[in-house]
């Protein structure tokens, strides 16, 4: 069986991971890669590298922070940047695309630092703001697929050591209901549907944390999400640590869903 395959991993710059993410796409060919933290202003984007790799690129990004970019097999259709309402537009956080007939919403959620500073209610309101990004532009009942860093660890066997980390900016009752309130939307954790209770799954590693990636201390605040015909249509779901333990690695690592080709 044939399969679309939508991939996301956080680059934490992509000029600096070129040597990971282009041979990755060599092998693995998913139909569509989301990146974060691509780090580069759009005129210094490595289009070229993209496509010597059979790959079209759309990206939307400034210098030193933050940046999206979506690569894909197929010219991607309606693409758009930002979260379009009244509040700073964000356009280097939210990239989105028509894929094959899948729309393709590709997210940087803000981290929010601590929970007593400024950045953190940002990142609450800024879930706020998409969700009603969301009721703009899609139904539930869309062939939908919204993706990324989103800065979440849902539940405690989300990192690996719940009791200590709670109180987390990612890790906090706060967080978790500003998540909920968005998946209640109509979006389901395609991870969570194939690894269900399963412990010791995460997609990010901490680069201060001495072999953080062999002794399993990382998190899993990387998602992909999607509408229940879309999630209806998933057949797998998995991460894969090859790019978390290249040289030069990224903090995170890559996590790919595998759907049923529409007809």
């Amino acid at each position: 069986m044939t399969t679309f395959k939508v991939a996301t991993y956080n680059v934490n710059s992509i000029r600096s991971r070129l040597h990971i993410v282009i041979p990755w796409l060599r092998e693995k060919r998913p139909d569509v890669l989301c990146m974060q933290e691509t780090k580069v202003e759009n005129v210094k984007f490595p289009v070229k590298d993209f496509e010597e790799a059979g790959y079209h690129v759309v990206f939307s990004g400034g210098k030193r922070y933050n940046g999206v970019a979506i690569a894909s097999l197929e010219k991607p259709e309606d693409v758009s940047c930002g979260l379009e309402d009244s509040e700073p537009f964000d356009t280097d956080r939210l990239i989105r695309g028509v894929f094959s007939g899948i729309s393709v919403v590709n997210l940087y959620v803000p981290q929010g630092r601590g929970r007593d500073m400024p950045q953190f209610q940002y990142k609450l309101q800024w879930f706020v703001r998409l969700r009603n990004f969301l009721k703009k532009h899609y139904t539930p009942g869309d062939m939908l697929v919204c993706c990324g860093d989103i800065n979440v660890a849902r539940e405690g066997i989300d990192v690996h050591d719940p009791k200590r980390l709670l109180g987390h900016a990612d890790f906090t009752p706060e967080v978790w209901e500003a998540f909920d309130s968005l998946t209640s939307w109509g979006l389901f954790d395609i991870f969570r549907k194939h690894h269900p209770g399963e412990e010791r799954q995460y997609a990010f590693f901490d680069y201060r944390v001495p072999g953080a990636v062999d002794r399993d201390l990382g998190w899993r605040v990387d998602h992909i999400l999607a509408t229940s015909s879309l999630s209806d249509l998933s057949v797998d779901c998995y991460i894969d640590l090859d790019p978390r333990r290249a040289e030069k690695p990224s903090d995170h690592t890559v996590m790919i869903a595998e759907f049923e080709k529409l007809s």
